[in-house]
């Protein structure tokens, strides 16, 4: 019960003083009851009010809601949940692998107080140990509040990076820096006709919000991904490794937080696993089929050509004959070590075939270079723009795949992810801040 309300009393009048009468215990109460004193009607004097009827002492009336006491009781939430805010931004962790922490802690206390729409924002600045972090809050009156706390040296995040001079640039070079804006549309002029680098950047964003409430990598989720990294970059031990990142700026601890993250990128790639797989397989079996082909990649088109043009059955000989030194037949030497002027150097390629890569092979569709997944047995294709150069080849023979077989299965369940990324890539609402 209220404080303010009291129990009813069935006495009127004064509390009787002095010792109770006696009288003899009755052997059943009498019921009682207690007429309403009501007071003698008065008429109204000119101008005032007309009279109401009497509340009683025990009822309660409601106080009737206001502008004014509606404002002020939303301004006292705001104020209550702001100071509570400031408390909660400087209790969150800092350090730069505990950020889904403090997301969940975040979404915790914003349940409790729906009416601030509280949102986290986290710095996590490249190469270093700490991040910071940001309370987005709306105002009763429409906008948002902003709110940041700086535990250990005082300075906010945002304040820090705004008024650091590199704060909008990627890198620079000998002292002048290429912004943001700049090494995107770079970028995308490059590529003007293969946008995979921007679609990469919208499907990270989006693998990050299925991320957030991951458990932590384990120990061999993240040796496996790690293991992957270097694999598909050819590093074969830590000296190369090492080497690696200190080319592309990248600190070991940046590195071990983005195999930590890839490692639980493929914890989700594995939901595709299995029934998903086996799906795909099924609606895209030619995507999966073995080809048996040969490419040769190099910078000048009219080289390629050349290749390209003649029996599919002897492009591999026309290949290897021009990667070939012609020093054999002018020396006379078996192993083709001489050469015509017989000094012993090896003979100089023509200028036409430097650059030249020849790769033969027998592989499941999906590892094949793009433009050769599609191509029928006994096809040539090419030249065509490939990874910077341009690429020439055949597919010799297309065997349909085995649907037990280890390798296509993963091939299966990675299409299956890269589908899922695909549908939602193309529903989201995204928005290119620097271009």
């Amino acid at each position: 019960m209220p404080a303010d309300q009291s129990t009813p009393s069935l006495r009127t009048g004064p509390a009787p003083t002095g010792p109770a009468p006696t009288s003899p215990a009755p052997t059943a109460p009498a019921p009682t009851s207690v007429a309403p004193v009501t007071p003698a009607p008065t008429s109204p004097a000119p101008g005032d009010p007309l009279p109401t009827a009497p509340t009683p002492a025990h009822a309660t009336s409601a106080i009737p809601a206001t502008p004014a006491r509606t404002a002020f009781a939303a301004d006292t939430a705001f104020a209550t949940g702001l100071a509570d805010a400031v408390t909660l931004l400087r209790s969150l962790p800092t350090a730069r692998d505990a950020a889904d922490e403090a997301h969940r802690s975040v979404r915790e206390w914003a349940a409790l107080r729906p009416w601030l729409r509280a949102q986290l924002v986290v710095d996590e600045p490249p190469g270093a140990t700490r991040i910071g972090h940001d309370l987005l809050l709306d105002h009763p009156e429409g906008g948002t509040v902003a709110l940041s706390a700086e535990v250990d040296d005082g300075v906010p995040w945002l304040v820090d990076h705004s008024t650091h001079w590199a704060a909008a640039h990627v890198l620079s070079v000998d002292g002048t820096g290429l912004s943001i804006t700049a090494a995107l549309s770079t970028v995308r002029a490059l590529g003007a006709r293969d946008r995979r680098l921007h679609e990469r950047l919208v499907d990270h964003r989006i693998v990050l919000d299925e991320l957030r409430d991951e458990p932590p990598a384990t120990t061999d989720e993240t040796q496996r991904a790690a293991d992957e990294f270097r694999r598909r970059r050819g590093l074969t031990g830590r000296a190369q490794t090492l080497e690696w990142l200190a080319d592309t700026g990248m600190s070991e601890e940046v590195f071990w937080d983005h195999v930590r993250t890839q490692a639980l990128v493929a914890r989700v790639r594995e939901r595709f696993a299995g029934e998903p797989a086996r799906r795909r397989l099924a609606e895209h079996a030619g995507d999966f089929a073995v080809r048996r082909a040969a490419w040769v990649t190099g910078p000048r088109p009219d080289v390629l050509r050349a290749f390209a043009d003649g029996p599919v059955t002897g492009f591999t000989d026309r290949v290897t004959a021009a990667l070939l030194p012609a020093s054999a037949s002018a020396s006379g030497t078996a192993d083709g070590t001489g050469t015509a002027d017989g000094t012993g150097r090896p003979a100089p390629l023509d200028v036409g075939t430097r650059g030249l890569e020849l790769r033969v092979t027998a592989a499941i569709t999906p590892a094949l270079p793009e433009p050769l997944r599609a191509v029928p047995a006994g096809t040539a294709v090419g030249p065509v723009p490939y990874d910077g150069g341009h690429l020439a080849g055949v597919v010799y023979e297309v065997v349909p795949a085995d649907p037990e077989a280890p390798e296509v299965l993963d091939a299966a369940r990675d299409a299956a992810f890269q589908a899922w990324l695909d549908e939602r890539r193309r529903t989201a609402d995204i928005r290119w801040f620097w271009l």
